[in-house]
């Protein structure tokens, strides 16, 4: 992807990356995004309707992979319990493992990438704002869908408000549906294995991992396939906008430290000017000279044209 090469480099800040101002940065974009699940809650009736209406679409376009999968996940334990462990853990702990892996070492890439996930992050915030809606857990049984998270909470620290701790349910927006951001970061985290891992190791977990994420969101019953496809639309949005967030903030860094330290561009420009008038044009006088080519003046004067012409013995060395 040619364009990915320019997130890398294009418009990346020649300011070198430190973890006590980049650290900050993660949690508060972290905690936007769960303060932002729980305080867009929205109208309960709303989000079962956003939710049969996706039903309804997938019905018309043939799709139905929740069904066949939630029953699956609900009649073998040895596929659902690790399924609900997959779901519940690996999207705190994978995303910010790959991004301290790119700190590390690949922090030339490590700007571009961030900026990608956070844009992404905060449009699917927007999402969750607009189209409140209701994962296929929490429909009535009509629809034929088991909550395997409750059903097997008794495995894990979970209860049976999604992946939320045992007693800490209301903390959290169980109606944020749409987009999946299981499925987008999980999908953020393949391109960067696929792109800076290296390995037929890394690859191979580029292409497991969102895949089997995808399959798990169903088949648990959090999500439908379409909130899948609208995560990687969310991602794929990101993409695009990330060049011009990374300018954005380039610039706002800039007047930022104009304001802050106003007089480190004059003294940089004095610097400047000193070093330029050390030497000037065509006099050739360098530092600690005040008269042009005075240096070839003082030098000790070898054999001169003349004297080799006259057959004068040259000076012993």
């Amino acid at each position: 992807m040619p364009h990915a090469e320019t997130l890398s480099t294009e418009a990346a800040p020649r300011t070198r990356l430190r973890w006590w101002t980049e650290l900050p940065l993660i949690v508060l974009v972290y905690a936007c995004y769960s303060a932002g699940r729980l305080l867009v809650g929205g109208d309960v009736s709303k989000a079962v309707d956003h939710g049969l209406a996706i039903l309804k679409i997938e019905k018309a376009l043939r799709l139905n992979a929740e069904h066949p999968l939630n029953r699956l996940f609900t009649r073998e334990a040895w596929i659902g319990i690790p399924a609900d462990f997959w779901y519940a853990s690996l999207h705190y702990a994978v995303t910010p493992a790959i991004l301290i892996w790119l700190f590390r070492f690949r922090s030339r890439h490590y700007r571009a990438a961030r900026t990608w996930l956070m844009t992404s992050t905060f449009i699917g915030l927007i999402g969750f704002t607009l189209l409140p809606t209701c994962p296929p857990r929490l429909l009535a049984d009509g629809h034929g869908f088991v909550d395997t998270m409750a059903q097997y909470s008794s495995y894990g620290w979970w209860g049976g408000d999604a992946s939320a701790p045992k007693g800490l349910g209301g903390l959290t927006n169980q109606y944020a549906a749409m987009p999946s951001l299981h499925c987008g970061w999980a999908l953020w985290c393949g391109v960067i294995l696929w792109r800076f891992g290296g390995t037929r190791l890394t690859k191979v977990a580029a292409v497991v991992y969102p895949l089997v994420t995808t399959i798990v969101v169903m088949g648990t019953a959090n999500h439908y396939f379409l909130d899948a496809v609208a995560g990687a639309a969310v991602m794929g949005a990101g993409f695009l906008l990330t060049p011009y967030v990374m300018r954005v903030a380039n610039r706002v860094r800039v007047q930022l430290m104009a304001r802050v330290l106003p007089g480190s561009a004059g003294s940089g420009g004095t610097q400047t000017s000193a070093q330029a008038s050390i030497v000037s044009g065509g006099c050739q006088t360098s530092a600690g000279e005040r008269i042009p080519r005075q240096r070839e003046s003082r030098a000790e004067p070898s054999a001169a044209p003349q004297d080799a012409e006259d057959g004068a013995p040259a000076p012993a060395r």
